[in-house]
């Protein structure tokens, strides 16, 4: 009787485990806040249910190395795999050997330049660009007209260029100054890429200083690069109060920048709701649901006056 009951256990557990659903992940890089607190979303809810296997690895920024993420996914036979793109311009590759193999594939937070053909066991799982930046420059303007400017001079910090986010983000800003949305007259000093990085907006920052041109604003595509703007403007001894700074996410270490009175302006972009939307979705596709080919995750416009309502959200 002992050893019929420790079979028919061993048996209840081989078949839970089969009945898993195996989700493979390949972030585009593992050393960014922002996205770190999406990848621990997908992580947390995955281990919150025990019909969830996953597997995350990190794409270090190489196209190659994430076609092969995705290519091992695919050989251990994973049920959906989910991509935050390296880079958002070659992502054909990607969809073509999960259509390949008959695995589907959500891309998350990054859009896929091949949104519109993807096949029908793919999505994307993100918040719409076109509001993020949008968002951003609308309540620069309107900071920069309550301090009683009417012209203002600017830059502009723009992310990896092979990036949609960063491209769309950029000309959101342009689509705000030439649809007349700002409420004062924005002159663009220069615009460079500090590649998502604090560390390169600082330097970055540090060159504009160094030309001795006078400014308003720094508009940057997202929190990282604005609080290495801040730096190098605090150790350049200027005011923060002097001048308006935006960014997109509304990490936490942009809320304490905010607090500081450093950082006037940026914008919540929910990493826990694409995370769990990603891993939702790549679910529904693994189990041959249908899904809309385009899931949007809301941006919310974040200032000091709402700042408390996120800090605990990224």
């Amino acid at each position: 009787m002992k050893t019929f009951l420790i079979t028919t256990a061993l048996a209840a557990t081989l078949g839970t485990a089969a009945a898993a659903e195996t989700i493979g992940v390949s972030m585009s890089r593992f050393d960014d806040n922002w996205l770190t607190v999406l990848r621990n979303a997908m992580s947390a809810k995955a281990d919150a249910s025990d019909d969830i296997s996953i597997q995350i690895e990190d794409g270090r920024d190489d196209v190659a190395r994430q076609l092969d993420q995705v290519k091992n996914f695919i050989a251990t036979g994973v049920d959906a795999i989910i991509v935050n793109p390296v880079d958002t311009s070659a992502t054909q590759a990607l969809t073509a050997e999960a259509e390949a193999a008959g695995v589907p594939l959500v891309f998350v937070n990054r859009m896929p330049v091949n949104l519109e053909t993807l096949p029908d066991n793919q999505a994307f799982v993100g918040s719409d660009e076109r509001d993020s930046g949008t968002l951003e420059t609308i309540a620069v303007c309107d900071q920069l007209a309550a301090a009683g400017k009417t012209e203002a001079d600017i830059y502009i910090m723009m992310g990896m260029l092979s990036n949609q986010a960063a491209v769309q983000r950029t000309q959101d800003i342009h689509d705000v100054i030439d649809g007349g949305k700002c409420a004062v007259t924005l002159n663009i000093i220069d615009k460079q890429t500090a590649e998502w990085q604090r560390d390169t907006a600082q330097d970055l920052m540090t060159n504009w200083l160094s030309s001795g041109t006078p400014f308003d604003a720094v508009i940057s595509n997202n929190d990282e690069m604005a609080i290495g703007a801040i730096q190098a403007i605090k150790a350049a001894g200027i005011s923060m109060e002097d001048v308006v700074i935006g960014g997109v996410d509304a990490t936490q270490d942009a809320l304490l920048a905010m607090a500081a009175g450093e950082l006037d302006v940026t914008v919540f972009q929910n990493a826990a709701g694409q995370g769990e939307g990603a891993i939702e979705t790549a679910l529904q596709l693994a189990r041959g649901e249908e899904v809309d080919r385009t899931v949007w995750v809301p941006f919310e416009l974040v200032t000091p006056e709402n700042m408390r309502d996120y800090v605990a959200a990224n």
